[in-house]
């Protein structure tokens, strides 16, 4: 407790949770919370070899290291985990990180169905799945964080990506609306707003990739402004402030700019 209590008034969390923290910006996280000193990791993949793999590099950190594979499109299954997980270990930091993303494809043939499905089963239903079971420990406590990995692409949608836009502008708003209703409760909710990012998702998407982050950068800049409250965490400057100012334009001039980018 004493040390739980030490690394808490640090700014570090104790514990910290990351659902998909096989990705890039997840397994960044899990390293940048265990060298900023969190005592314990909760991480969360679908590939059991990776997930292993990272838990071994944190440990090496200094962390404890709990780790979960299964697929986060089983609802039922990550509210069970969350909600037990809570009980056990009490993190303090609950980070929605799962996501995929689809485009049009090459020839711009537009998106299959049965893949918009799976990923709003993954970008959308489980980020909220996720909070949603985390809530009641954490409004009990009156204390903790949840953190949502939002987009850039929530300012305004990409003609490669429109259900990736869409799902992440659904959780941008979740997690806004969720911030504000549990501001008298204690409980910390924030939205964390990406440019791009090298990951192997990142490089699948078709499209110019402005201002690419490293993956580390990308989480040092996420875990100081979680450590800050900040409402939106949202990178890099340029991009965001572009992205954000799209989204003010006329839909017409909006699209001619995106054109003009090189988004088709």
């Amino acid at each position: 407790m004493l040390l739980s209590m030490t690394i808490q008034k640090s700014g570090v969390p104790h514990c910290v949770l990351i659902t998909g923290a096989t990705g890039g910006i997840g397994s960044a996280l899990a390293h940048e919370y265990a060298r900023a000193g969190s005592a314990v990791l909760i991480l969360h993949g679908r590939n059991k070899a990776l997930l292993q793999e990272l838990g071994d590099a944190c440990r090496a950190l200094g962390a404890r290291v709990v780790t979960a594979a299964f697929d986060i499109r089983d609802h039922e299954a990550v509210r069970g985990w969350i909600k037990d997980i809570s009980a056990t270990e009490a993190p303090d930091l609950i980070i929605a990180n799962a996501g995929v993303n689809i485009n049009t494809g090459t020839a711009h043939e537009g998106e299959e169905w049965s893949e918009i499905h799976r990923l709003l089963e993954v970008n959308v239903k489980a980020a909220l799945a996720t909070v949603h079971a985390a809530l009641p420990a954490m409004r009990a406590r009156r204390g903790g964080q949840v953190a949502l990995i939002s987009s850039l692409a929530a300012w305004r949608g990409l003609p490669e990506t429109p259900s990736y836009s869409a799902s992440k502008a659904a959780v941008k708003a979740y997690g806004e609306a969720m911030r504000d209703a549990l501001a008298g409760e204690g409980v910390r909710v924030n939205v964390i707003m990406p440019g791009y990012v090298e990951s192997q998702m990142c490089l699948d998407m078709p499209g110019p990739k402005p201002f690419l982050w490293k993956a580390p950068k990308a989480a040092r800049v996420i875990r100081l402004g979680l450590r800050a409250n900040r409402a939106r965490i949202s990178f890099p400057f340029p991009l965001n402030l572009g992205c954000f100012l799209l989204a003010g334009l006329h839909p017409a001039v909006a699209g001619w700019f995106l054109r003009r980018l090189g988004y088709e």
